[in-house]
C-alpha cells in the first residue's frame, strides 16, 4: 500500500503544517511517510502545498508524481495541481474558496465546507487545516485516528488540544 497526498492552498492556512502532522501520524501508526513542501516568495496569500507519501514498504523515490488525492484549498491550487492526480485519485476542495473546478479534471471530487465549518464552529478559520485533516483521515483510512489525534495534539499550541481535537472529530464527521 502506497498513498500519494498532495494538501495546496494558500500560503498562511497552515497546509505545511498539516502535512507534517499527517506524515507524523503514519510513523506513530508504523508506516513510513515522507513530507515535502513548497511555497511561493509571499508567504502569505502565494501558492502552498505539501506532500506526503505513505506507505508500508521502502520508499524509493521520494517525490509525489501521481497523487491518490488532493486537497484544494483554494481556486488557484484547484487550478494548479490537480493535472497528474491518478485516474481513481479524489480531489477534495473547500466549498467556500472553489467554485469552479478545472475543465480538464474528469474524477471524483468532493465539495466540502472546510473553512465554513472551521468559521462556524469553532469562531475561527484557522483550524480549517485540521478539519481537512479529519475530513482526510476519515476518507481514506491512511492513519488511525488515535494516531492523527496524537499528532495533532504533538504539534498544537499548548492550551489548544481541546478545539484541536474538536476539529478534526469535525472534520471527520463531514465524510458521510
Amino acid at each position: 500500500m502506497k498513498q500519494e497526498l498532495r494538501l495546496s492552498g494558500s500560503g498562511g492556512q497552515g497546509l505545511i503544517l498539516a502535512g507534517i502532522i499527517l506524515a507524523e501520524a503514519a510513523l506513530l501508526d508504523g508506516k513510513l511517510a515522507i513530507q515535502s513542501q513548497s511555497y511561493g516568495p509571499e508567504a502569505r496569500g502565494g501558492s502552498s502545498k505539501a506532500e506526503v507519501m505513505i506507505s508500508d514498504k521502502a520508499i524509493y523515490f521520494p517525490k509525489v508524481t501521481k497523487p491518490n488525492l488532493v486537497l484544494a484549498m483554494s481556486q488557484e491550487a484547484a487550478r494548479k495541481y490537480v493535472d497528474d492526480l491518478s485516474d481513481n485519485g479524489i480531489l477534495v476542495t473547500d466549498s467556500l474558496f472553489v467554485k469552479e473546478i478545472p475543465a480538464s479534471f474528469k474524477g471524483k471530487v468532493l465539495e466540502l465546507p472546510i473553512t465554513h465549518t472551521a468559521k462556524t464552529e469553532l469562531g475561527k478559520a484557522l483550524f480549517a487545516n485540521i478539519i481537512a485533516l479529519g475530513a482526510i483521515v476519515k476518507l481514506t483510512g491512511i492513519v488511525s485516528e488515535a494516531s492523527i489525534i496524537k499528532a495533532v495534539l504533538s504539534r498544537v499550541p499548548k492550551g489548544t488540544e481541546v478545539v484541536n481535537e474538536k476539529a478534526v472529530r469535525l472534520g471527520m464527521a463531514l465524510i458521510k
